[in-house]
C-alpha cells in the first residue's frame, strides 16, 4: 500500500511538473534577437540569436499596423500577425500580437489556438464574439463588443469574432505564446489534406452523406 501511494505521489508531480511547462519557456536573459546567421548567432529555444553586443531598437520594432488588410475573401476577414517573424526581438518572449479587419458581415471563423490565450480589444466597429466550453458542457460565453471593449479566449477552447454592422470593423489581439498556432475548424474537418473519410464525417455530423461530398469540394480561405 505504501508503494501504491509512493507511486501515486510520483505520477501527480510528473504531472504538475508538465502543466507547468506546458507553455512557452522563461527566458533566462533578457532578450535573445532572433537571426539566420548560424555562423555568428547562438542556438537558444529553437532560433539562433544575435551577439548582444550587436542588437538595435530596430530589432524590437515594426510599423505597417494602421494598414487594413484585405477582407475581399469568402469569409470577410483579415488577420495581420506581429511575430518573431517580424519582429525578431520577440524572440522568447512568449507573445504575438495580430490586427483582424472585418468587412461587414465578415467573420473571423470558429477556430482555436492550442498554445495561447487571446486578449481582443475592438477599435472600430461592432463585434459579436464568443467560445464554446469543452465537453460535456459545451456551453457557449458569447458578447456583443463595440469600440474599446475587450474580450479573453481561454487557450485551446474555440472561438469566433463576427462583425454584426454594416461598416468595417478592426480589432487588435494579444496571445500568450509566441507560436501559438491556428486550427480553423471547418478547414481543418472538411478541408484536410489528404481527405478525412466521407463515412466518417457522415456519421459524425449525421447528415447525408452528399452534405459531406459539397463540403469537402469548398474553397476553404486559410485565415
Amino acid at each position: 500500500m505504501r508503494g501504491v501511494h509512493l507511486l501515486s505521489s510520483l505520477v501527480v508531480l510528473a504531472l504538475a511538473s508538465f502543466l507547468a511547462s506546458a507553455t512557452d519557456p522563461g527566458p533566462l536573459q533578457d532578450f535573445c534577437v532572433a537571426v539566420n546567421d548560424i555562423k555568428t548567432g547562438l542556438f537558444v529555444n529553437g532560433k539562433f540569436c544575435k551577439n548582444p553586443d550587436d542588437v538595435v531598437a530596430e530589432d524590437f520594432f515594426t510599423s505597417g499596423l494602421d494598414m487594413p488588410g484585405d477582407t475581399s475573401n469568402k469569409v470577410g476577414s483579415n488577420v495581420t500577425t506581429v511575430n518573431v517573424d517580424r519582429i525578431p526581438g520577440l524572440n522568447t518572449l512568449g507573445i504575438t500580437l495580430v490586427r483582424i479587419d472585418y468587412a461587414p458581415y465578415g467573420e473571423n471563423p470558429p477556430h482555436t489556438h492550442p498554445r495561447a490565450t487571446e486578449i481582443l480589444v475592438v477599435a472600430e466597429g461592432t463585434l459579436e464574439v464568443g467560445f464554446v466550453t469543452s465537453n460535456p458542457q459545451n456551453k457557449l460565453f458569447t458578447k456583443i463588443l463595440k469600440k474599446g471593449d475587450v474580450f479573453v479566449f481561454p487557450i485551446g477552447l474555440i472561438h469566433f469574432q463576427f462583425n454584426r454592422g454594416h461598416e468595417n470593423a478592426v480589432a487588435f489581439a494579444g496571445l500568450s505564446s509566441q507560436n501559438p498556432g491556428v486550427i480553423t475548424i471547418a478547414n481543418a474537418v472538411f478541408g484536410s489534406n489528404p481527405r478525412i473519410n466521407p463515412d466518417v464525417l457522415t456519421k459524425a455530423f449525421q447528415v447525408d452523406k452528399n452534405v459531406i461530398d459539397y463540403l469537402q469540394k469548398q474553397f476553404w480561405v486559410p485565415n
